[in-house]
C-alpha cells in the first residue's frame, strides 16, 4: 500500500499557507477543532496533505464525520459517470494509518464505524474460519492426523485457498488467513486490540467475515446469483448511496436514468406552468424528498458549532478561533467548493454574460419571490449534482464548478430554445428549471451530438487518403459512428476519431468535443470559425448555452470537409 504526502514535496518556509497547514495538523488543539469542521474540508486536507500526515485528524473526527469521510474517500469511479466501487487498497491504507496512531486509538475509532463496511474491507484482505472445522476426525486405520496437516488438506480439496505467504494465525477463537500479503501486520494488530477493548464489535466483525469467507455454491440453476462477498459489498454500496442521497448527492444510477430520459425530445413550449420540479419526474421527487428529510433531521439536532467561535481562544500555539482556522483553510482552498454565483455582474465574471436569460430571470425572483428563488436554486444544485454523478465531460469527471456552470448553461439554452420573444421577468416564479434543463439537454443531444455524428458519416463517404493506415482508420471510424448513431450513444465513438488528428489536429479536437456525452464548444472550433492562426489550448472549451452557439456547430460542420481535405 503506497502512502504519499504532499508535505514531502518541498521544504516549508516562512509563514506560507503550506507551513500554517502543517502547523495546524501538528497542533495539540487539533482534536478540539476537527469536530466543528465540514467533513468535505477534512477530506480536502487528507487529499492535499496525504492520509499518512492526517492520522491525528482522522482519529479526532466524530463518527458522523468519519462515515462521511469514508463515503468520499474509499470509493472510486471505474469510469466517469459509472457506479463507484470500493477501493480496497485505500481501505488498507486507512487501517495502517489508524494503527500507526496507536492500537487503542485505532480500535476505538474503528469500533465507531459501520461494521458492514469494515467486514467488506477486511474480507478482501483475510478469510476467517472456525478452527474446529479443521479438527482431525477418527480414522478407520487408526492413523493419527496432525491438526496442522488437516488444516492444509482443506487447501488441496478446495475448502479454501492457501494463505498468502503462509500468513495465518488463530485469534479470539477464529482462524485468520491472509488473502493478500499487504496490510497483514496492521490488520492483526487491530484485531487484537478490538478483541481486548471492544469485544462485542470484534465478534460481530469476525462472524461477518466468516460468513463471507467460504461461499462457493454448489453447481445448480442459481449460478448467476452473487456470491456472499459480492452480495455483502452490494448491500454496503446501497447503504452508502442512501446516505449520500440524504446528504443531497445524486446516485450514479439515478443520475444516468434522469439524463437518459432528458435526452428525449421535449416540446419547445410548456403547456402549463410547473412551479415545483417534484411533479416533473419521480427521480427529482425522490431526490428532494431525501434532501427534505435530511434537512428536518438536521433542524432537530443540536448544533455544536454555535457558540464555539472562541473554542481555541487562549491557546498559546494555536489559532484563536474556529473562524481563524476556517480562514486559513479557505485561503488554502480546503473549504467545500462553492459554485460561482449566477448573479455575478458580467464584468466580474465573464461567464455570467453568457447566461442572459437565466441571469435576468433569477435576478427577478431573487428580488421579488424568496420562495421561488430558493426552489430554483435547489433545482440548479440537483442538476449540478446529477451531472457530477452520472455524466462526463471530455471523457473525464466533472469538477463541482464545471457541473454548476454546465447546469446553468444548459438551463439557459432550454429557456432560450423555441421562444420568439423574451420570457417575462416573472417566468421562474411559476416555472421550474428542471424542465428548462431537459429542453436544453435534449437540444444538445439532438442538435449537437446526433447532428454531428450524422454529418460526419456523410463527410467520411467522400473523404479518402492515399495513406493506407489513414484510409483504414477512416473506414473504421465510419463503421463505429454508424454503430453508435444507431445505439444513440455517439460519445462512445470518441476513441475511433483519433484518425482525424492525422488530418487536422484542431478539427479532431473540435469533433470530439461535439460528440461528447456533454457536448461542449472547444476553443479549437471557435478558432477555426474565426480563421485564427494563434495557438489555442486543446482542453479549453465553453459550455453551450445559446442557440447561436448551436448555429456555430452547424457552420463548423459545413466547413469541416474543407478543413480535413487540406
Amino acid at each position: 500500500m503506497s502512502k504519499t504526502t504532499n508535505r514531502d514535496k518541498a521544504p516549508l518556509a516562512g509563514d506560507s499557507v503550506e507551513h500554517r497547514l502543517a502547523r495546524l495538523l501538528e497542533t495539540p488543539y487539533l482534536a478540539r477543532v476537527v469536530p466543528h469542521l465540514p467533513a468535505e474540508t477534512l477530506h480536502h486536507l487528507i487529499r492535499h496533505c496525504g492520509l499518512e500526515a492526517c492520522g491525528e485528524l482522522v482519529t479526532s473526527a466524530t463518527p458522523a464525520q468519519l462515515t462521511f469521510l469514508l463515503d468520499l474517500d474509499l470509493w472510486r469511479h471505474a469510469r466517469p459517470g459509472r457506479d463507484e466501487q470500493l477501493d480496497v487498497d485505500r481501505f488498507g491504507e486507512w487501517l495502517e494509518v489508524l494503527v500507526d496512531t496507536g492500537t487503542s486509538v485505532a480500535a476505538r475509532t474503528v469500533a465507531t464505524l459501520d461494521k458492514d463496511l469494515v467486514i467488506a474491507g477486511l474480507s478482501r484482505y483475510v478469510r476467517i474460519f472456525d478452527p474446529g472445522i479443521f479438527e482431525p476426525t477418527a480414522q478407520s486405520d487408526d492413523e493419527a492426523i496432525d491438526r496442522h496437516e488437516a488444516m492444509h488438506e482443506g487447501d488441496s480439496v478446495g475448502l479454501d485457498d492457501a494463505p498468502v505467504n503462509g500468513l495465518e494465525c488463530e485469534l479470539g477463537g477464529y482462524l485468520v488467513r491472509a488473502r493478500r500479503g499487504d496490510g497483514w501486520d496492521a490488520i492483526t494488530t487491530l484485531l487484537v486490540a478490538l478483541e481486548a477493548e471492544h469485544s462485542h464489535y470484534f465478534h460481530s466483525v469476525m462472524e461477518g467475515c466468516r460468513d463471507v469467507s467460504n461461499s462457493r455454491p454448489e453447481i445448480d440453476g442459481l449460478d448467476d446469483l452473487l456470491l456472499a462477498p459480492e452480495q455483502h459489498l452490494h448491500e454496503v454500496t446501497i447503504e452508502r448511496e442512501h446516505r449520500r442521497s440524504r446528504q443531497g448527492y445524486a446516485t450514479p444510477a439515478d443520475a444516468r436514468a434522469f439524463l437518459q430520459m432528458a435526452r428525449q425530445p421535449k416540446p419547445t413550449r410548456e403547456t402549463a406552468p410547473v412551479a415545483d420540479a417534484r411533479s416533473v419526474n419521480p427521480i427529482v421527487a425522490a431526490y428532494f424528498r431525501a434532501a427534505d428529510d435530511a434537512a428536518e433531521a438536521l433542524d432537530e439536532t443540536p448544533q455544536s458549532v454555535s457558540g464555539a467561535a472562541n473554542l481555541l481562544e487562549g491557546a498559546p500555539d494555536g489559532p484563536e478561533s474556529i473562524e481563524a482556522v476556517i480562514e486559513l483553510l479557505t485561503e488554502a482552498g480546503m473549504m467545500p467548493e462553492r459554485p460561482r454565483a449566477l448573479l455575478e455582474a458580467p464584468d466580474a465574471d465573464p461567464k455570467a454574460a453568457k447566461l442572459p436569460n437565466l441571469r435576468r430571470l433569477m435576478e427577478y425572483v431573487r428580488d421579488t419571490n424568496d420562495t421561488a428563488y430558493l426552489t430554483r436554486t435547489r433545482e440548479l444544485a440537483f442538476l449540478a449534482n446529477t451531472l457530477l454523478a452520472g455524466c462526463s465531460v471530455q471523457s473525464r469527471p466533472f469538477t463541482p464548478q464545471e457541473a454548476s456552470d454546465a447546469a446553468a448553461s444548459i438551463c439557459n439554452l432550454g429557456l432560450e430554445h423555441g421562444f420568439d420573444t423574451l420570457l417575462p421577468d416573472a417566468f421562474l416564479a411559476d416555472h421550474d428549471l428542471v424542465t428548462a434543463f431537459e429542453v436544453g439537454w435534449s437540444v444538445l443531444y439532438k442538435d449537437v451530438s446526433m447532428f454531428v455524428v450524422r454529418e460526419l458519416i456523410t463527410i467520411l463517404d467522400g473523404l479518402h487518403s492515399i495513406d493506407e493506415d489513414i484510409e483504414q482508420g477512416l473506414a473504421t471510424l465510419q463503421r463505429t459512428l454508424v454503430k453508435q448513431r444507431n445505439a444513440g450513444t455517439p460519445w462512445l465513438a470518441r476513441g475511433a476519431t483519433e484518425v482525424l488528428a492525422m488530418l487536422d489536429m484542431t478539427a479532431w479536437i473540435s469533433v470530439v468535443g461535439l460528440l461528447d456525452e456533454c457536448p461542449v464548444l472547444p476553443a479549437a472550433l471557435t478558432a477555426i470559425l474565426k480563421g485564427s492562426r494563434t495557438a489555442v489550448s486543446p482542453t479549453a472549451f465553453d459550455f453551450i448555452s445559446t442557440t447561436a452557439q448551436v448555429g456555430d456547430v452547424r457552420l463548423f460542420m459545413q466547413r469541416l470537409v474543407d478543413v480535413l481535405s487540406r
